[in-house]
C-alpha cells in the first residue's frame, strides 16, 4: 500500500468512526504502530484530523456536536476501560446473543468482540453498531448480525424510548452488557436521560446475565434518574482505580463484584 493511499485510509477510518486508537489503525492496515503514529502527525499537521493521546479524532466540523460529546468521554479513563472490556469478553463465546448498551465502555468492548464468531449483537447504541461494519473484510464469510433497535436518538448517539423498549421486549440474551453514567450507594446506577434508564431496564431485563461495566470515576456520580438499585445488579465489573472502602460497600450491595487490573 502507498504512503498515500495508507493515510488517505486512516482518514477516512477517524472519520467514519469519529475516533481511532494507534493500535486499532496498525492492525488493520497490517503496519507498525510507529508508522500510524508518525502518519497521524502528519495528517494533523495538515489539518485532516486531531492527534489525541494513543490516537486520533476527526476535526471538529467533520462530526455532529453530539459525535464529539462521544468521542470526548471516549478518551477518558481510556486504559481502565480497555482491561474491563478485555475482561468482559472473556465471558463472550462464538455462537452467543449478546446486548450492548450505549456509552463508550460498551463500545470499547464491541472492539474486542469484533472477531468473535458467529455472534449476535444486539445493541442500542450507533457507535456500537458501527463498530461491527466491516467493508474491509467483504470477502471474508459473514457470521456475525447485528440488531440495531430504533428509537429517539441521544447527545450520545443511543437510541432510547418506547420504540427501542418494545423492540428488546422480547429479546432473549445469553449476556447483556450496561455501561454507567454513575455509580451511587444510594442512588444506585443512574444516568442523566430518563428515556435511556428505561432502555437500559429493558436491555438488562433481556440478557440471561446481566453485567455492568463501569471505571472507578463513575463511583459516587449521581444522574437525574436511577437505572436500578445496587442491590439488583448481578456482576459488576470495575477497575482497581476503585479504593478500597468504595470495593468493601460495592461488594456488599451487588451480586458480585469483579475488581479488574489496569493492563
Amino acid at each position: 500500500m502507498l504512503v498515500a493511499e495508507r493515510r488517505a485510509r486512516i482518514v477516512e477510518e477517524v472519520a467514519r468512526r469519529g475516533a481511532a486508537s494507534i493500535a486499532e489503525l496498525a492492525d488493520e492496515l497490517g503496519v507498525s504502530a510507529m508508522t500510524v503514529r508518525r502518519d497521524i502527525d502528519v495528517l494533523a499537521d495538515h489539518g485532516k484530523l486531531d492527534k489525541v493521546r494513543g490516537g486520533a479524532t476527526a476535526r471538529q466540523g467533520e462530526t455532529t456536536r453530539q459525535d464529539r460529546t462521544f468521542v470526548t468521554r471516549m478518551h477518558h479513563q481510556v486504559e481502565q476501560k480497555r482491561a474491563i472490556a478485555r475482561h468482559a469478553a472473556a465471558w463472550v463465546e462464538p455462537g452467543m446473543a449478546v446486548g450492548l448498551s450505549g456509552g463508550t465502555t460498551a463500545w470499547v468492548l464491541a472492539q474486542e468482540l469484533r472477531d468473535v464468531p458467529e455472534l449476535t449483537v444486539v445493541t442500542n447504541s450507533l457507535p456500537v453498531a458501527e463498530v461491527f461494519r466491516r467493508p474491509d473484510r467483504s470477502d471474508e464469510p459473514y457470521t456475525q448480525s447485528v440488531v440495531l433497535t430504533g428509537g429517539v436518538r441521544t447527545p450520545s448517539d443511543s437510541l432510547v424510548g418506547p420504540v427501542a423498549v418494545r423492540s428488546l421486549e422480547h429479546l432473549h440474551l445469553d449476556i447483556a452488557f450496561l455501561g454507567a453514567h454513575g455509580i451511587d450507594l444510594q442512588a444506585g446506577l443512574t444516568t442523566p436521560n430518563l428515556l435511556e434508564a428505561e432502555t437500559d431496564r429493558a436491555l438488562l431485563a433481556a440478557g440471561g446475565r446481566a453485567v455492568v461495566l463501569a471505571d472507578h470515576s463513575k463511583w459516587g456520580v449521581v444522574g437525574l434518574t436511577t437505572v436500578v438499585d445496587l442491590r439488583d445488579v448481578e456482576r459488576l465489573v470495575v477497575d482497581d482505580g476503585l479504593d478500597a472502602a468504595a470495593r468493601a460497600t460495592l461488594a456488599d450491595q451487588v451480586g458480585e463484584l469483579v475488581v479488574v487490573p489496569e493492563d
